[in-house]
């Protein structure tokens, strides 16, 4: 009996360890944060059937195609096209220069390698790795910025007694009770004084709750709008410039790399726990936050805030097709990418044929999943764009280019569509399934397919650690998603020096760990 099941175990195994080492040829990394227990030996492949959540979108894009070529124009906001015969069709494209003809393209090749760009020390302690993001003088100038902030405000509405200029310590105390809403996932920072679940007896004496809540009450970036200043961010622009420079600096990205939008919900814990009312009472944010993050590392590079409403320094705001405007963000994500032969993988709203060729021109190849509802589709051929009369079987793909870019039309319980100039046409892939074993398709599917996985998972764990502090002003709100995203680079960095090799803290450790350094409850010094 033992001998028969062994069998399937061998093969079982066999295909995990194929799907690993493909894995890591698509540079992607298989464990981010180092705390995922069993679930990092599993298939780190996502299924791109049409049941997965990888795909809901594209999936409930292909139920809206059924209806014909009329709502694939519909979308790009072209008038429904007049019925023509597949010879016509397939004149139209050859004459646009699509054809089926299939050839290999160049690799793009990336001579960079991604990583740290500085060696620390393996005594780093996690405040060490937060500042090479948020320095002592970042921090100095936020005191500066606070205190003359309380000064006019006391001026034109009247004096507060109880009120003491902050003193740097007093900020990073400030900045430690913050970020310990990530760690405990508390329903209110003032909970730590509280004397309910989530108190916190070992940090709550360093600082007063009134105190607390007065550097609260006046705590600011930059008080006041300068005479050029016209844009709904001007109070923590310089924060977010200054932490580009420090994520920029810091680190050098691998040659994969995906455009999204990552998970900021609110925290799964509070909306299990709110009424109907709470939620409903909860303001809508007023803003959209991008990243372009490096997928064998899960580093965020670049940061970008579009406000939905306002004045953007960009004039994005006043932008309504959503496809334009979400070419514009993938531009301001990439303008420090070109000529390095970057791979960007990007989702329906960004995947575009204008976007991917003006890409081309600056050495940034990209691979990206089509929709006909959400894409931008001009100048794609509309036979590629509509299903096929005739049923097919899982696995089957048509491809068809112009110049480098390949445009493929895949079957997997459902269309799915891709875009790419990344990837070789002629080259295959697999996606491995526990339980239906591999399905064929081009190497850019499986390449997209597996970075897809890599954000959802990445995802999972990121969200958990955001800052619970839920505040009313939008450039608030922006600065505590900042400080969440650099503490997760911070962590990454940690995750790659010989500082983690001493001591393995878990995401969740280096967490406490910062807390009570910013509190001054650990000893950072060297000698430490």
């Amino acid at each position: 009996m033992a001998e028969g099941g062994g069998g399937p175990r061998r093969k079982a195994l066999a295909l995990l360890e194929a799907a690993r080492s493909r894995y890591e040829s698509l540079q992607i990394s298989d464990d981010v944060f180092g705390e995922s227990g069993p679930d990092s030996s599993g298939n780190p492949f996502y299924s791109t059937s049409a049941d997965s959540r990888s795909s809901s979108a594209a999936s409930s894009d292909d139920e809206d195609e059924q209806t014909g070529p009329a709502s694939a124009s519909a979308a790009t906001q072209r008038p429904p096209p007049p019925p023509a015969s597949e010879a016509q069709l397939q004149d139209d494209e050859d004459s646009e220069g699509w054809s089926p003809a299939l050839r290999d393209p160049p690799t793009p090749r990336c001579e960079e390698s991604g990583g740290p760009t500085r060696k620390m020390p393996p005594n780093a302690s996690a405040m060490d790795f937060f500042q090479l993001f948020v320095p002592d003088n970042v921090l100095k100038n936020m005191v500066v910025q606070t205190n003359m902030y309380a000064k006019k405000y006391q001026e034109r509405f009247g004096s507060d007694g109880a009120w003491v200029e902050v003193s740097l310590s007093e900020l990073k105390a400030f900045l430690g009770y913050m970020i310990s809403t990530s760690i405990y996932h508390c329903e209110s920072v003032l909970s730590i004084w509280s004397s309910g679940f989530y108190s916190n007896t070992s940090i709550a004496l360093v600082m007063s709750q009134a105190r607390f809540e007065k550097i609260l009450k006046y705590f600011h970036v930059v008080a006041f709008r300068s005479s050029q200043t016209t844009h709904g961010l001007y109070k923590v622009q310089p924060f977010l410039d200054s932490l580009q420079n420090g994520f920029d600096s810091a680190f050098r990205p691998s040659q994969t790399q995906v455009l999204h939008e990552p998970l900021i919900d609110e925290d799964p814990v509070f909306i299990a726990t709110c009424t109907e009312r709470e939620l409903r009472k909860r303001k809508k944010r007023k803003f959209s936050l991008w990243v372009r993050q490096c997928s064998s590392t899960g580093f965020i590079i670049q940061i970008y805030v579009h406000l939905k409403e306002g004045g953007a320094p960009d004039g994005l705001d006043a932008l309504k097709n959503k496809p334009q405007l979400h070419s514009l963000v993938a531009k301001s994500l990439c303008r420090n990418a070109a000529g390095k032969n970057y791979v960007i993988f990007t989702g329906p709203s960004i995947t575009s044929l204008t976007l991917f060729e003006e890409f081309e021109k600056q050495e940034i190849y990209c691979c990206g999943l089509l929709s006909s509802r959400k894409s931008d589709c001009t100048g794609l051929p509309l036979s590629m764009l509509t299903n096929p009369a005739t049923p097919q079987s899982r696995g089957q793909y048509r491809i068809k280019m112009k110049g480098n870019m390949s445009l493929i039309c895949w079957y997997n319980k459902g269309h799915f569509r891709f875009l790419t100039n990344a990837y070789s046409p002629i080259q295959q892939g697999v996606i491995i399934k526990r339980k239906s074993g591999e399905i064929p398709c081009p190497l850019a599917v499986e390449a997209f397919a597996a970075h897809l996985s890599y954000i959802c998972r990445y995802d999972d764990k990121y969200s958990k650690y955001f800052i619970s502090h839920k505040p009313n002003k939008t450039w608030q709100q922006v600065f505590w998603f900042a400080i969440s995203i650099a503490i997760n680079n911070a962590y990454i960095l940690y995750k790659m020096s010989d500082a983690y090799h001493v001591k393995r803290y878990s995401r969740v450790q280096f967490g406490e760990r910062l807390v009570k350094e910013l509190l001054g409850l650990e000893d950072t010094s060297p000698s430490h």
